[in-house]
């Protein structure tokens, strides 16, 4: 250090903007502790025969890998997960866009409304799930009794693997398109009156302003909510245990349902852990496309 020169205290130095970046460490920590962590051991677990409980196991490479590209349940399983991941995602933005639009207006009660819309998101997913497994169950179900009520009779509604697929959707977007409404509602909240005002003064009718003024700068927010839905749905599992448990048969079980009956059912942990290491690349692909896809159509305020 040269004569004269001031000798930088080190309160200075961790007030820096570079200091911050210590601010990280904790939560860096425990991301690697939490995620990447379970991620390699699940990785290296697809590779072996462990059964989930032993302490010895033995590598074997890609069978299992094969095994389940050989599995016949697995297109299905698959395509009961693509219903559950976009089909949900379709109808909570639907629903969710609708509620903000017409919560967005001036009218009595709509504070109320909305925390009725929102109430469901604030529920277990489980208890949600059994919930509505007593309302389309075949013995006393409310459906079915309202059925009765118009002299028909009562249906399975969970005997059919389709239909419960679906029905599943149902309740998983009834469950969080609270969600979507209060996001959709922020960002109807965020455009500028003035948009309107001026379509308005050129005789725009509310087709127009919806589909050339409200959809382009609603945007992000579609972008965030189509993300948040589709990873949701993806990995759906709650709802589907409480209602079906993946039955009838395995008729509506997802990848998640799957791979915890492969674990604790099976005693096959390295098969799980491969299935589990496929939904993560299944999740990235369709969330990540429909992140650069919608991403693409932003329009800045």
């Amino acid at each position: 250090m040269k004569f004269g020169e001031k000798r930088t205290p080190k309160h200075h130095i961790l007030k820096s903007p570079a200091a911050l970046n210590i601010m990280y460490a904790p939560a860096l920590l425990l991301f690697a502790i939490f995620i990447f962590y379970p991620l390699f051991q699940g990785i290296k677990i697809s590779f072996t025969n462990w059964d989930g409980y032993s302490q010895q196991y033995s590598w074997v490479g890609l069978d299992k890998y094969k095994l389940m590209f050989s599995d016949k349940k697995i297109l299905l399983t698959m395509k009961n997960t693509l219903i559950y991941g976009l089909g949900s995602t379709l109808l909570q933005n639907i629903f969710g866009l609708a509620y903000a639009l017409f919560l967005d207006q001036k009218i009595r009660g709509r504070g109320f409304i909305r925390t009725v819309v929102y109430l469901p998101v604030i529920i277990s997913p489980l208890i949600m799930g059994y919930i509505s497994y007593f309302f389309f169950q075949y013995n006393r179900g409310a459906v079915n009794d309202l059925f009765l009520l118009f002299y028909k009779g009562p249906v399975d509604w969970l005997s059919s693997g389709p239909r419960a697929v679906w029905i599943i959707s149902c309740v998983n977007t009834f469950q969080y398109m609270g969600i979507a409404m209060i996001i959709y509602l922020a960002g109807l909240q965020s455009i500028s009156k003035e948009y309107y005002e001026a379509a308005d003064i050129d005789g725009a009718r509310w087709k127009a302003k919806l589909t050339s003024i409200t959809l382009p700068l609603l945007m992000p927010a579609i972008t965030i909510n189509v993300v948040l839905n589709i990873i949701g749905g993806l990995k759906l599992f709650d709802v589907i245990m409480a209602m079906t448990k993946g039955g009838p048969g395995y008729a509506s079980q997802s990848l998640s349902t799957m791979m915890y009956n492969l674990y604790f059912a099976r005693q096959d942990a390295g098969y799980a852990a491969a299935l589990g290491n496929v939904m993560f690349l299944f999740i990235c692909i369709f969330g990540l496309s429909a992140l650069y896809l919608l991403r693409r159509k932003e329009v800045k305020m």
